[in-house]
């Protein structure tokens, strides 16, 4: 595995790759490694001849008042996982590699989000992860790029702008990777304290009674808002938003009749969480 720090570096890879016709992925990450990422490095592993892996905190969706001073940083532990899931190439860019000095545009995607993390943390946060995503297709120029289902709203985010704007990429959403109680994975899980850790639980408590009542016959949103918002009132958890939403539009839905989200976010001690699950229509 080779670690690259210059984009120029990277596209003389990519360039050599695509000589010898070889497959691109591109797994877009912020550090932080466990086992919800690898297990996207080794779906990419698995399809493509040429898997790239960035690692990159990216600092324009991050608030003022959020974690980026704090955000979990190992770049040697990441690089050891990395290269044990046959990662080929890491590009671990400085800021200014990204964003130099007179960097002036923005990419915002209407609608979808200004509702759940987007009002929670702003709209820079999806302008952030919109441009620095387009940013990273535009260097890689893969054929596919893999993200994690967990960021159910960041993939539909993403999947708008490789619509509107006609990039030739394949996006990949892999299903969320959770701990053995049920904690879904996540890099901020390292801010849980021990009971912090065993209240967190609750979010995945909370979508399983959900889909149970989903499950038993249950198709009105506020009775199965009202299975999840139980357990977590239960586990003493005031959830920031807890929402049903169709599964494509993140367009508000009263009732389970297509495929739709049920999405979650909560702090818990001192981690902002998020969790979700698919809701199964009857069409």
């Amino acid at each position: 595995m080779r670690i690259l720090r210059t984009i120029a570096d990277v596209r003389a890879e990519i360039r050599a790759a695509r000589t010898d016709g070889r497959s691109v992925a591109l797994v877009p990450t912020m550090g932080a490694f466990h086992e919800g990422h690898l297990s996207l490095m080794r779906a990419a592993r698995e399809e493509n001849d040429l898997v790239v892996v960035s690692l990159f905190v990216n600092p324009t969706q991050f608030g003022a008042n959020e974690d980026l001073s704090t955000y979990p940083r190992d770049e040697a532990r990441d690089a050891e996982l990395a290269e044990a899931e046959g990662v080929d190439i890491l590009f671990a860019p400085a800021a200014a590699e990204i964003y130099p000095d007179g960097f002036a545009t923005n990419i915002h995607v209407a609608g979808i989000t200004e509702v759940l993390d987007g009002a929670s943390r702003g709209a820079h946060h999806f302008d952030g992860v919109a441009t620095v995503v387009t940013k990273l297709f535009g260097i890689v120029a893969p054929d596919v790029a893999y993200f994690g289902q967990k960021d159910a709203q960041q993939v539909l985010v993403v999947r708008r702008v490789v619509r509107d704007l006609d990039l030739d990429v394949r996006i990949v959403a892999c299903p969320i990777v959770r701990e053995a109680d049920g904690l879904a994975m996540s890099s901020r899980n390292v801010y849980l304290d021990a009971d912090a850790r065993a209240q967190a639980t609750a979010l995945n408590r909370a979508l399983d009674a959900a889909e149970a009542v989903l499950v038993s016959g249950e198709r009105d949103g506020d009775g199965i808002r009202s299975a999840a918002l139980s357990v977590l009132g239960e586990a003493s958890i005031d959830a920031e938003y807890l929402e049903l939403r169709d599964a494509e539009t993140l367009q508000p839905v009263d009732a389970v009749e297509r495929d739709a989200l049920l999405l979650v976010a909560a702090r818990v001690g001192a981690a902002r969480l998020i969790d979700n699950r698919l809701m199964r229509g009857v069409a």
